[in-house]
């Protein structure tokens, strides 16, 4: 039997948590340190940390052949900016809590890793030691009974000082992030086990903060809610110190964990757990252990990084964006946010300039003359909420090759046009990109509604011109000449390319080609339409139309008329969102379900399950073969959506499996 090999650590960072770390490997089992890296070196430091190596910056680490695992001990800001570019270099990653800033930046390391085929884990140094083994095992026991109700605190006291990270919003300070996280994280996963689950995520979340002078949370505290009525009540402070302690009260009884942080101690020792029962009887469990407790914390990731994941009660991906998600939650709550989330960064979360790979996957199309690439895909933003999250989900899209981007007047009532311009700006982009704009949607569907529309569109946009401009509906009792008149005048004065209309019937789009031609304006040229596999079977909105019908599909043929399809993928349709014993969604249910529709769903996942994809994948891959020009657009919600779809990229199917996909018969 041979043993495994040690895992080689290095440190990035060489603050009072890096030494902890450093001196607790000293002692485990599975790795030893190897180097650590630091910004500006100093003399003697290699003398602090063991004569290891040191690296001038953290790129020269990342770059030696002799490290497996990175330990990540910057700064809150550099969390998710050196756990990414660890996973780029094939590191292992076991990084400081909190894993990022916030939702986005997590789902970006979580990426990364995946991409890399690494692992990466937030450190939470309790989740490797006995004693939350051993309290996880009386919950689920039932030692207490049902679970109702949950108490954690953890507050220190330090004093202000200039430069101290505790209190700088650059440094990402505050109370929330540095110790908050503990808290939700152990609620969470105490709320999980109560009902039978890994972890679980509330239903509500009420807060109260406190933000000092420097602008960051010194103390706040949480109510969540869970699913079933089980509450959780976190007190968190950086100025005021607190006991630091667990409660868990339920049906039959309580139970107190005196050190649930630190456990039995930095270097081992006895932690406790008193149980008592409802009647008043008390029992004190002792766990012991003599492995240093970020020993344990390196030993359990060493398991992580030999078999590919993240062992649980250790947080895996999903459980540690779900704790971000709380935590992003509850600083809105009070009203604080950071520099590092707000636009004008030119960066990304990588912390460098954004960048498309010269061999990103991504097609494009030449037809639309726009003189710079048109990529297949297209990304929409009308599930993108905040800046952060638009961040993430457009830098991916760019770098993978994408470059139209579809906004409208009406979405988000301005915030998607806002956004999308945020970004463009900071990221410098924009000569680089295609705008896709829509606006005169009902009741607002006339001619004079176009103009002030498209500019207060452009305005929030941050440009002047748009590339693509779709009418988002149309108005049969107004003559088609006099919305041509406006768009042909609008293209003459370069605010916008090509247009032309969403939701809009075959036969007004020839009445608008026919006017243009008589007239000598430009024409209604492009066509925005419902378009997937899976047939629209009821208008999902007022005003919708389709064009998956075989009339439909055999003008898009003849005319090869630019064909941008809204819920391209039948909004999740051919996902477990939907399915013949699935009735949850009444939208799902009245726009897409049909004995066809499911016939189609039913052969995708067959077709799916052979090729080693997701469904998803393969409905949107059809678009892509299709005899007509179609440009589909997707709207993500999270990066993992967006790369479910781009997946579509790496599907090649025959035109017999197309076939067959729609009408069960190869060509």
């Amino acid at each position: 039997m041979t043993s495994t090999p040690l895992l080689r650590w290095g440190i990035l960072g060489t603050g009072a948590i890096a030494r902890q770390f450093a001196d607790a490997l000293a002692t485990c089992k599975r790795g030893r340190l190897v180097a650590v890296a630091s910004r500006q070196p100093a003399d003697g430091l290699a003398d602090c940390f063991g004569g290891v190596t040191v690296h001038a910056g953290y790129a020269a680490l990342l770059s030696d052949p002799d490290i497996d695992a990175v330990y990540v001990a910057t700064p809150h800001p550099g969390h998710a900016e050196w756990a990414i570019r660890a996973c780029e270099a094939g590191k292992h990653v076991l990084c400081e809590k909190p894993l990022a800033m916030n939702v986005p930046e997590a789902m970006v390391v979580a990426d990364a890793a995946e991409r890399a085929g690494v692992v990466a884990m937030e450190a939470f140094m309790y989740r490797g030691h006995p004693q939350t083994r051993r309290l996880i095992d009386l919950i689920a026991a039932g030692a207490i009974g049902e679970v109702t109700l949950i108490q954690a605190a953890y507050g220190y006291h330090t004093d202000v000082a200039a430069g101290k990270r505790h209190f700088d919003p650059q440094l990402g300070g505050g109370a929330i992030l540095d110790v908050g996280c503990y808290c939700v994280s152990m609620c969470r996963l105490i709320a999980g086990v109560a009902a039978g689950k890994l972890f679980a995520e509330p239903v509500e979340l009420q807060a109260q903060g406190h933000l000092g002078p420097t602008g960051v949370d010194e103390r706040a505290t949480a109510l969540l809610r869970f699913p079933g009525g089980l509450l959780a009540h976190m007190a968190v402070s950086i100025t005021t110190v607190q006991d630091n302690s667990l409660r868990i009260y339920g049906t039959a009884g309580r139970i107190e964990v005196r050190s649930p942080w630190f456990c039995s101690g930095k270097t081992g020792g006895i932690g406790t757990i008193v149980l008592t029962s409802r009647s008043g009887a008390v029992e004190t469990i002792e766990v012991e252990t003599t492995d240093w407790l970020y020993a344990l914390e390196a030993d359990l990731f060493a398991d992580a990084a030999a078999t590919g994941a993240v062992p649980w009660p250790a947080p895996g991906p999903a459980d540690t964006i779900g704790t971000m998600r709380v935590l992003d939650d509850w600083r809105r709550a009070i009203g604080l946010d950071y520099p590092c989330e707000r636009p004008g960064r030119r960066e990304t979360a990588a912390g460098r300039p954004l960048r498309r790979p010269v061999d990103a996957p991504m097609p494009y199309d030449d037809g639309l003359g726009l003189g710079k690439p048109a990529s297949r895909i297209v990304t929409g933003g009308m599930a993108l909420k905040s800046f952060p999250l638009a961040a993430a989900v457009y830098d991916a899209f760019f770098e993978a090759g994408g470059t139209m981007f579809d906004t409208a007047y009406v979405y988000g009532q301005g915030e998607v046009d806002r956004l999308l311009g945020q970004w463009l700006r900071s990221r410098g982009v924009r000569e680089e990109v295609v705008l896709i704009a829509k606006g005169a949607h009902t009741p607002h569907c006339r001619p004079d509604a176009i103009r002030p529309q498209l500019m207060e569109s452009l305005d929030r946009l941050g440009t002047d011109h748009v590339e693509l401009y779709f009418m988002h509906r149309d108005d049969p009792s107004v003559p088609v000449g006099e919305f041509v008149d406006v768009l042909d005048a609008l293209v003459r004065e370069g605010r916008i390319g090509r247009f032309g209309g969403s939701n809009w019937t075959i036969a007004r789009m020839e009445e608008a080609k026919a006017y243009a031609s008589r007239n000598g304006r430009q024409g209604f040229d492009l066509l925005s339409n419902n378009f997937s596999l899976a047939e629209m079977v009821a208008p999902m909105w007022e005003g919708c139309i389709a064009s998956s019908d075989d009339v439909s599909v055999e003008w898009l043929t003849r005319t090869q008329t630019p064909l941008f399809a809204w819920s391209s993928q039948a909004r999740g349709f051919f996902t477990d969102r939907a399915g013949r014993d699935r009735h949850d969604d009444p939208v799902m249910v009245n726009c897409w379900y049909s004995e066809t529709n499911f016939a189609r769903r039913d052969r995708v996942h067959d077709l799916a399950a052979r090729l080693g994809v997701t469904p998803a994948q393969v409905a949107l891959a059809w678009l892509l073969v299709q005899p007509h020009p179609v440009f589909p657009i997707v709207g993500p919600a999270t990066l993992g959506e967006l790369r479910d779809s781009l997946g579509a990229l790496r599907v090649r199917l025959t035109p017999d499996q197309a076939a067959w996909l729609k009408s069960g018969e190869s060509r």
